[in-house]
């Protein structure tokens, strides 16, 4: 599926993305994912629903949702390259993922960000109904990462 606006589209169309693209931002840029290898970047994109933003052929931006299309979603990996930002591409971006026909429905969505959480407050999203319900398991050899599971 393709989403036009101005000069920009998003696309749900795999052979379009650019995978150096999403894995130089992400192992190199992203406060979440540094030093992420290409393998598992690829794999992590082939078992999600991707959302490439393009500035002609030029990908620029990106997101992907984990879902099992039935009772939950999760938002990853959101970011649009610095140059293309202050144009609205995050919004619109968010805007095009809800309303996604093949991901309605659905009793929850989440997500994870450490600094965005305005712009996905304009989208309903709220902070942890009941945290307490929820735990994670971070990877034992992400002791030493960024400040990604670290506690507050």
């Amino acid at each position: 599926m393709d989403w036009h606006r101005g000069e920009y589209t998003i696309s749900t169309e795999r052979g379009r993305l650019d995978l150096g693209v999403v894995h130089g931002f992400i192992s190199e840029e992203s406060y979440w994912g540094q030093g992420r290898s290409p393998e598992v970047v690829r794999r992590a994109v082939e078992n999600s629903v991707p959302f490439g933003v393009y500035h002609g052929d030029e990908m620029v931006g990106f997101a992907r949702v984990v879902t099992d299309y039935a009772t939950f979603a999760w938002l990853a990996d959101v970011f649009v390259l610095k140059e293309h930002r202050g144009r609205g591409l995050s919004k619109w971006l968010m805007e095009v993922i809800l309303s996604h026909p093949e991901l309605q429905g659905f009793r929850r969505w989440v997500l994870a960000t450490r600094d965005a959480h305005e712009l996905y407050r304009k989208f309903g999203f709220i902070d942890l109904h009941r945290p307490e319900r929820w735990m994670e398991r971070p990877d034992p050899s992400m002791k030493e990462s960024p400040d990604y599971w670290r506690p507050r």
